[in-house]
């Protein structure tokens, strides 16, 4: 949400990511463009998925921003678990990492993510990312049923 635009749509952010500086990077360009979504934080795939399962904590609708490598849980661990569940399988997930393997690409495709973002390939921090995203909510319908 940008305070001037009208079409504002409130979609939460959960952002699973154990990267605090890439974390700092995400929210810096929000609130550089002005986008009021809520962010919700989880460091690794388990604290995620505990997130998305409480009904308080990540309000639908939501779209998850998640890296592939992280303690724990790793992101495709995480993917795989999502599409399991019969209650997460349809989110909107996509995929903000440092892996340029092709073996994870296809991996992560395979589980249906929305899009697949090299962090080094960024360019003006996370803000060319930020924008497509802001972008991306305003015109699609995300699921909203439980």
């Amino acid at each position: 949400m940008t305070t001037e635009d009208r079409s504002y749509k409130e979609v939460t952010i959960l952002l699973v990511d154990d990267d605090d500086v890439d974390v700092m990077g995400v929210e810096r360009a929000f609130k550089k463009l002005k986008i009021l979504n809520p962010i919700v934080r989880a460091h690794d795939g388990i604290e995620g998925l505990a997130l998305l399962r409480d009904p308080i904590a990540v309000k639908r609708p939501y779209l998850i921003l998640l890296d592939l490598n992280m303690p724990r849980m790793n992101g495709l661990e995480m993917l795989a678990e999502l599409r399991k569940d019969q209650v997460l399988s349809s989110a909107v997930v996509f995929v903000l990492t440092t892996s340029k393997a092709d073996e994870d690409i296809v991996e992560a495709y395979q589980q249906h993510v929305a899009g697949y973002i090299i962090k080094s390939q960024v360019g003006d921090g996370f803000l060319r990312v930020v924008e497509m995203l802001d972008r991306y909510w305003r015109v699609v319908e995300l699921p909203i049923e439980r």
